[in-house]
């Protein structure tokens, strides 16, 4: 049977390869809440809530997009897993959530356990960063479902929040300020239309004097986290809002927070994009105001504060090795 199914393009054996290389890659991540190893039927993981008087589940699933086919063409693998995971921890620590275990889902056209071990040490890494457990996940091998040598990942994070702690944007105020923390490139946004046109024009291993690297290097650049920094700044500051910027950018993303009596107000000439947006407007012959709705435009965090926060805030983003600016208001 097995004979047969590997002619239908599965193979069980490099399956169980797979799982056996990153066994040790997810034990890495474990902490004394997860209860199972990597290989059961389910994953377990023991709450502790004995610091909570409300608690809340926060999760969020996503994917990476066609940002993998830069990793496809490049042949380099190591980093998407911490793209997804980084993306996830975002998703949910904007709204005041620590994040506690992730998990993945992995799908080749046919599987090679070399690829996929690569992934997961992208996830691990990731998973250890953001003070996260990788305690399961699901791969799969679908012949004629995808095109040779392609996959597609996505993952689940579930967080914990004091319910009285959750950040919704519910405290946010005509005059507050809205400060922009940098990203560090496209991170996992924009990438079909950025393909359509700086592969149009570049080669991925050409060296852009612009980019100061190749233009490959560029489009895999590590989505950030911004873990640490909500941390701290929840730590110390009344943050009133977070924003993870994101598919929509900084206006679509931002306005989901903010109370509908209220208009927000991005003022765009306060910072310079990286040069990279810049390279794909020129190229691409793209408007503003597409530019500012595919793309961060630089900005990978939005944190809204009233203006008597406002300094503090700017110290404490400095502290954290991030960079800070004023990009708006709430009126």
């Amino acid at each position: 049977m097995n004979s047969s199914y590997e002619k239908a393009g599965v193979s069980i054996k490099t399956g169980n390869e797979a799982v056996e290389k990153i066994k040790e890659l997810a034990k890495s991540t474990f902490n004394d809440s997860v209860l199972s190893g990597i290989g059961y039927f389910g994953s377990f993981y023991q709450l502790d809530i004995k610091d909570y008087i409300e608690p809340v589940l926060v999760s969020s699933v996503d994917g990476v997009g066609t940002k993998l086919k830069i990793a496809f063409e490049m042949g380099r693998h190591d980093t998407i897993g911490q793209d997804l995971v980084n993306h996830c921890v975002n998703d949910i620590a904007v709204c005041g959530a620590e994040p506690l275990y992730f998990m993945d889902y992995l799908s080749f056209a046919k599987l090679d356990s070399n690829i996929s071990t690569e992934i997961i040490k992208g996830f691990s890494v990731a998973c250890r960063e953001n003070y996260c457990a990788l305690i399961g996940g699901e791969t799969a091998e679908m012949p004629g479902f995808y095109q040779g040598g392609e996959y597609d990942i996505s993952g689940t994070i579930v967080g914990l929040v004091e319910k009285s702690k959750i950040i919704d944007g519910s405290k946010i105020e005509s005059g507050d300020i809205v400060i922009g923390i940098t990203s560090n490139g496209l991170h996992t946004n924009g990438y079909s239309l950025a393909r359509e046109v700086l592969v149009k024009n570049f080669k991925l291993n050409q060296n852009i004097e612009k980019l100061n690297r190749t233009l490959g290097e560029e489009l895999l650049q590590i989505h950030k986290s911004y873990f640490k920094l909500i941390k701290t700044l929840k730590a110390n500051v009344n943050v009133n809002g977070f924003a993870h910027i994101t598919g929509g950018g900084i206006v679509g993303n931002t306005k989901r927070i903010v109370p509908s009596k209220y208009k927000l107000k991005i003022q765009w000439g306060n910072w310079e994009p990286s040069p990279v947006f810049k390279l794909i407007q020129e190229a691409g012959k793209v408007t503003d105001d597409e530019m500012r709705t595919v793309f961060n435009m630089g900005i990978g965090l939005v944190v809204i504060v009233s203006r008597e926060q406002e300094e503090l805030t700017l110290e404490l983003a400095r502290e954290c090795n991030e960079h800070p600016l004023i990009i708006g208001e709430i009126e």
